[in-house]
């Protein structure tokens, strides 16, 4: 097992990621570096920070490079909505890092955008539904074909009801384990056909 570890916490808008990593990277993972853009930008601008976010983005990736380059255990987060963490994960392989991914599912894009709505209604950053659509579906193509076949771990977790359960997990060189099969199938079946 390595000793340096890439953990990508991922699933759509509103899935609960940021409320997770919280509470799993310092006491169950014991990571305590959580690289988030969202965070940066309200850092940047707390009344503002959709206005930021181009900037925090930049200084993510500058985090990023810098916590690779000192070997240091880290987290991010991502909706996996685009092929851009193909290459961190890449390079983090590379360098000699385990590579974790968990993927918050929820069981449609209409619950990530009440799960947003919810959000902002508590003083939450909005993100317009259409955006919410597209990143729901683009993220699932992307964690089944891109990402699930070049990390070590992968956790598969239906968020969509309290308490949150796991779907699947496998990765590189692991045999998937299925713990809900009607989940999983429908799941790969919706990938299937955007194929």
């Amino acid at each position: 097992m390595a000793d340096k570890h890439l953990y990508i916490i991922s699933g759509p808008n509103g899935a609960g990621k940021t409320t997770a990593s919280y509470s799993v990277l310092p006491k169950i993972l014991h990571c305590k570096e959580f690289v988030n853009a969202d965070e940066i930008a309200r850092g940047l601008s707390p009344f503002n920070p959709e206005g930021v976010a181009i900037e925090a983005g930049r200084l993510m990736l500058g985090r990023i490079k810098d916590l690779l380059s000192r070997n240091e255990s880290f987290s991010i987060e991502t909706t996996l909505a685009t092929r851009s963490y193909f290459r961190l994960i890449e390079n983090a392989h590379k360098q000699g890092y385990e590579v974790t991914l968990l993927y918050f599912w929820l069981k449609s894009p209409e619950q990530a955008m009440e799960r947003v709505a919810e959000r902002v209604s508590k003083g939450g950053h909005n993100i317009p539904k259409d955006i919410i659509e597209r990143r729901y579906y683009e993220g699932i193509d992307n964690l089944f074909n891109i990402y699930m076949p070049i990390v070590d771990t992968w956790l598969l977790v239906n968020n969509s009801e309290t308490p949150r359960s796991i779907i699947a997990s496998g990765g590189n060189n692991q045999e998937t384990i299925v713990r809900n099969s009607v989940l999983f199938k429908k799941i790969e079946e919706y990938v299937k056909r955007r194929a």
